[in-house]
């Protein structure tokens, strides 16, 4: 079969997955291509056709050192093939990827490669525009930066809401876009993640803090936050 045709190959990337390949323990002799490409995120994937195994990393890692892409390399082989490596091969590559310095590029490079997409602010019930309004007023005494604003364009399952910095966007479920859904429970969710605006995710020793204790006790202001979390819960049953 023919090497696949690629946009941007990695320098040296095949001879990295193989070297990672024999550490991990893995048996057989497969041939790597490995290619950048413009994900949305920081990105890795990884397939088999026919004789080749298609490596794809985000291009988010052409600056990133040798030793990240090697424990990158490691991660993603190991999952392919079940191996488990001991957890130092996998600590370069997500020390990067949570890293604020990363987290930033992410975020900037989603700006351009990812477009607010909804069904809209105005649902067939709820104004998510003058909701954010009234609720920008009443609690950041109308100093929140405004982001994209809508309903989602399918229902989700359990998520009520999110917010992604990249495209700066706030999306409802719209599932909650119902008259039998108090407004109380839907204004809640959007505050929420206004919330998220405010208090953007950080890093914190090891881990990355989405719900700081900032975040917590801002959320309480609601003024209806015991109803309203009471009210989601039985949405989700």
């Amino acid at each position: 079969m023919p090497a696949p045709r690629f946009r941007s190959l990695v320098p040296g990337g095949s001879a990295l997955f193989e070297r990672m390949y024999t550490r991990l323990g893995c048996e057989g002799r497969p041939r790597f291509r490995v290619e950048f490409y413009p994900y949305a995120s920081l990105s890795m994937t990884i397939r088999r056709r026919g004789e080749w195994v298609i490596v794809r990393l985000s291009d988010l890692l052409r600056r990133a050192p040798l030793a990240v892409l090697e424990s990158g390399a490691a991660l993603i082989l190991s999952r392919m093939y079940r191996r488990r490596g001991h957890t130092s091969l996998f600590d370069a590559y997500l020390a990067y990827a949570r890293s604020d310095r990363t987290r930033n590029r992410i975020t900037h490079m989603r700006r351009g490669r990812v477009r607010p997409g909804s069904a809209g602010p105005r649902g067939r019930h709820f104004d998510l525009s003058q909701m954010f309004d009234a609720l920008n007023e009443k609690y950041f005494s109308g100093a929140l930066p405004r982001p994209h604003i809508g309903w989602s364009t399918r229902s989700w399952r359990r998520q009520f809401g999110c917010f992604d910095p990249g495209p700066n966007q706030i999306l409802l479920n719209r599932r909650m876009d119902r008259p039998t859904v108090p407004q109380y429970a839907v204004e809640y969710v959007l505050y929420h993640e206004m919330l998220h605006v405010k208090h953007p995710t950080r890093r914190s020793g090891c881990t990355l803090l989405s719900h700081s204790p900032e975040f917590r006790a801002e959320e309480k202001r609601f003024a209806e936050f015991v109803k309203a979390r009471k009210a989601l819960d039985a949405l989700v049953r």
